[in-house]
């Protein structure tokens, strides 16, 4: 039983890399023109969001959606979650419907045909190197002064850790997001790692549920209220985690 479970998991997690190219396929002539001037990123921005309900519902996962506030279509905000999954950025984009960009590792755009239209139209870090962080912050910067929103997992990465609740934050989406007075939007993603981990041979269909919660403004904060931002932010998720692990673990 345990060798056909594995058999079967390791094909589900097969037709995933499936799901992850075939869309951009059948839609690769209008992808190649909506990518091709950022004027046109809104229309893009739709074909993304098609490409990760293909694959959420293509792999058996269903939304579970909580919001405390709405995202105003005509602001633009400073999108943080916590990270454990390949099917966050998935998430990300079928639970916000306006717009944004993500922040993320070069490496993704190594990821045959997804990776050309991720670097085309993100910002790739190689967090290695000083001078890439650094044109990252001025891309950031200018994307946010055209009224863009920004998306950035502000762990750094997924924790090598995996029984780690949530890793430390990095500074650079509360300093962006103090310098342009943009708010900070919370968000808690429950179920990815367990659905949909790093480790191959695991994972399984089901409900992903994910809360974003109230913002926290930004108004009048200087830079030096950076570190303080961090923390409260980190804290409104990490409360959420260890609060739905215990209601998950009673007994522990």
């Amino acid at each position: 039983m345990n060798i056909l479970r594995t058999i079967l998991t390791i094909l589900w997690r097969i037709w995933f890399y499936i799901l992850l190219v075939l869309p951009i396929l059948v839609m690769f002539p209008v992808l190649v023109v909506f990518s091709s001037a950022e004027r046109l990123y809104p229309k893009y921005y739709v074909c993304a969001r098609i490409w990760a309900k293909c694959i959420l519902y293509g792999m058996g996962f269903y939304p579970e959606i909580k919001r405390m506030q709405q995202l105003d279509p005509k602001k633009n905000y400073m999108l943080v979650a916590n990270h454990t999954s390949m099917i966050d950025i998935m998430m990300m984009l079928v639970i916000i419907k306006q717009p944004f960009i993500f922040v993320g590792k070069r490496e993704l755009a190594k990821i045959p045909v997804f990776g050309f239209f991720y670097r085309k139209t993100n910002i790739t870090v190689d967090r290695n190197c000083a001078k890439s962080k650094q044109d990252v912050v001025t891309e950031a910067r200018r994307r946010l002064d055209m009224g863009e929103s920004i998306c950035i997992f502000p762990e750094g990465g997924v924790p090598n850790d995996r029984s780690l609740v949530l890793d430390s934050f990095k500074d650079g989406a509360f300093r962006l997001a103090i310098a342009h007075q943009i708010p900070i939007v919370p968000i808690t993603f429950y179920d990815n790692k367990k659905r949909f981990s790093y480790k191959f041979v695991s994972g399984a269909p089901g409900k992903l549920r994910v809360k974003i919660h109230e913002f926290i403004t930004t108004k009048g904060m200087q830079p030096a209220d950076r570190k303080n931002l961090r923390n409260q932010t980190r804290q409104v998720i990490f409360d959420e985690l260890t609060k739905d692990l215990e209601q998950e673990n009673p007994s522990k």
